[in-house]
């Protein structure tokens, strides 16, 4: 069970946001570099960067944070980024800063043509975002609610060839209420492919609940709010992690 620290990058800076909401963010750290050093340090072994300037604009914004945090760490652990990317280049031009892994999130949605295309290209590095409420996928940062179920696109996107798929309960996002495990399993449980958890991890609890589901496909969890505001001490849920899974 891969426990995956969140690093989200407002103008510049590490911060977390309640419910997707950019006026409820706070700042955790001046420097995100600094911050991803200090979760390698503990432990950990992927990192999950959200560039949330570039998901509401559509094209990236924080960059450079993003290239100087894989410039600290990069060669040492994998790390994830979604937000705004939407072309081909845009993908290419992180993939070869090394970053290992770019998370399509409404682009996939909204142009599957785009993703098709990105995986065909970029095989092994594309992994889809499914931001969901009561089964409903959003896009638009979370702005925009469809009409698609969370395990339809999960299928078709799984036939296009992506890597995995992040599932994110947006009701629970920020809020430390406890993953939808429910809903996670279900999908994780349609699909031959590994689902991340996301959205509300709060305690040990919840982890000792996702090692339960590993087999069924669910392989990591993204750890935001509750690590920072620390209600869960990461290095000893990764040890607890790996003591139950191995």
């Amino acid at each position: 069970m891969l426990l995956i620290p969140a690093i989200d990058l407002k103008d510049g800076h590490c911060v977390r946001l309640k419910q997707g909401d950019m006026d409820q963010s706070t700042v955790f750290s001046e420097d995100p570099a600094a911050m991803a050093r200090s979760w390698v340090d503990k432990g950990a072994r992927r990192l999950h960067l959200v560039d949330l300037n570039g998901a509401f604009a559509g094209k990236p914004k924080n960059e450079a944070a993003i290239k100087k945090i894989l410039a600290e760490v990069g060669s040492e652990v994998d790390v994830q980024l979604g937000g705004g990317i939407r072309d081909l280049d845009t993908i290419e031009r992180y993939l070869d800063a090394g970053l290992r892994y770019v998370i399509i999130g409404t682009a996939a949605v909204k142009n599957p043509g785009f993703l098709q295309d990105a995986c065909t290209a970029f095989g092994g590095h594309i992994i889809v975002g499914l931001d969901a409420k009561d089964g409903k996928v959003a896009t638009d940062g979370w702005s925009k609610m469809t009409g698609h179920e969370v395990i339809d696109l999960g299928k078709k996107f799984q036939d296009y060839g992506v890597e995995g798929i992040i599932y994110t309960d947006i009701g629970r996002d920020g809020m430390l209420t406890g993953i939808n495990m429910e809903a996670t399993v279900k999908l994780a449980q349609a699909l031959t492919i590994p689902v991340i958890a996301s959205g509300g991890l709060s305690s040990m609890a919840d982890i000792e609940a996702l090692c339960d589901v590993e087999d069924e496909g669910v392989e990591g969890v993204i750890c935001g709010r509750s690590i920072y505001s620390g209600d869960l001490d990461f290095e000893k849920a990764q040890a607890r992690a790996d003591e139950l899974n191995g």
